[in-house]
């Protein structure tokens, strides 16, 4: 796969490119927000979509064996998980997974724990449920590594009134593959306080160590039993457009009322685009996996390396998973505001504002690097210059 093949997104309905100027509120600034890629999905998937197109039709379908048995060889090459093929639930998205779950299994008023900063979609399916949320703000040193706050985990979960977690793993935005022993003693916390677990792993693949990326319901029966997985191959293979999700629930009374809510709404038919993609992407996917974690691990090292010889205000932090970069500007003592402006007015790169991600975001910005090289260039090209301009104001 070429990914410094340019691919002009403009004038295709694209959220990312034409949606910016109203997001941003500006014509020229370049998108690098929304998680999705700028490069075309592995051509395995491309094919499998030609061919299903030249049937003909598209009624209604199913996932079938074949599709079951994809993700689940996939798990157990990838992340050395062995599934069951009845353990899988689709689902069109991790987001209405996520809706469906918190109206499942908690009770207006129950509280739900979020590890912030983090993925705003988290505080909305809490909040719109009329559910109370609890932040567990996660702790930042100085170097800019991130760890969870247990002895504050282990506060709001000794109240008795927490009946759910929502993790990040690995986490949206900040990067972190969470460890074993990460994973272990928040599972043990868990436990002790009976607190479901509901894993969004959707980054799961986009591990740059290959093989560190633990599945929660991995690391125990008890872990297993009380959690359900968020999959999707959306943003492993750059397909979010097909609305395509697998929770994994090895909890067969779990699995139970999540099929319950699923056909209550009318949400657990996948169309024939969707399986045919998903399908094609686990089984022929591997390959073009590994390269564009090698392409996009040296768009970090080049902004890293960048900010370091050019941009000494900025602080960044190579991310273990996802290629999203979650930047530090604090340096540059601007108010949030001030920031936003700094970087659509005068920087042009239409960045995701960290604010969004909670109060504890406020000062940094999520870069989107799953792009060309020439992209990454021109936004640093692009900062470069504003920063200068800056610094003689």
């Amino acid at each position: 796969m070429n990914f410094d093949l340019a691919i002009d997104r403009n004038r295709t309905a694209c959220l990312k490119w034409d949606n910016a100027p109203t997001v941003f509120g500006v014509t020229d600034a370049l998108p690098m927000w929304v998680a999705d890629m700028d490069f075309a999905a592995p051509s395995a998937v491309v094919e499998a979509l030609q061919k299903r197109v030249e049937h003909g039709v598209f009624g209604y379908t199913f996932p079938t064996e074949s599709y079951r048995e994809a993700i689940c060889d996939w798990m157990q090459k990838r992340h050395s998980w062995t599934i069951q093929q009845d353990w899988i639930q689709f689902c069109p998205g991790v987001v209405p997974a996520l809706h469906l779950i918190v109206d499942a299994f908690t009770q207006p008023g129950d509280q739900i724990v979020i590890q912030t900063p983090v993925y705003p979609p988290f505080y909305s399916v809490v909040q719109e449920h009329g559910r109370e949320l609890v932040p567990n703000p996660l702790l930042l040193s100085e170097d800019g590594d991130y760890s969870m706050d247990f002895e504050d985990l282990e506060k709001s979960f000794s109240t008795g009134n927490v009946k759910m977690i929502i993790l990040c793993s690995p986490h949206n935005p900040v990067g972190r593959v969470w460890s074993k022993a990460e994973l272990t003693r928040l599972a043990s916390l868990c436990k002790e306080y009976d607190v479901l677990v509901v894993s969004d792993e959707i980054h799961a693949d986009l591990v740059f160590e290959f093989g560190a990326h633990t599945p929660f319901a991995a690391l125990s029966e008890d872990a297993a039993e009380r959690s359900i997985i968020c999959t999707a191959p959306s943003k492993t293979f750059n397909i979010a457009g097909l609305n395509t999700a697998n929770m994994i629930i090895p909890n067969a009374q779990l699995r139970s009322k999540f099929r319950k809510i699923l056909n209550r709404y009318s949400l657990g038919s996948i169309t024939p685009i969707g399986a045919a993609a998903t399908e094609a992407a686990y089984r022929e996917g591997s390959q073009w996996l590994d390269e564009l974690l090698v392409y996009i691990r040296g768009n970090m090292e080049l902004v890293s390396n960048y900010a370091q010889e050019h941009l000494p205000e900025l602080k960044v932090v190579i991310p273990e998973a996802t290629y999203l970069l979650w930047i530090d500007f604090r340096g540059m003592g601007l108010s949030h505001e001030e920031l936003n402006r700094f970087l659509i007015q005068q920087a042009k790169l239409g960045l995701n504002s960290g604010s969004a991600f909670g109060k504890e975001g406020e000062g940094f910005m999520r870069m989107n690097l799953a792009c060309t090289r020439a992209t990454v260039q021109e936004a640093l090209s692009r900062l470069h210059k504003a920063i200068k301009d800056w610094r003689k104001a």
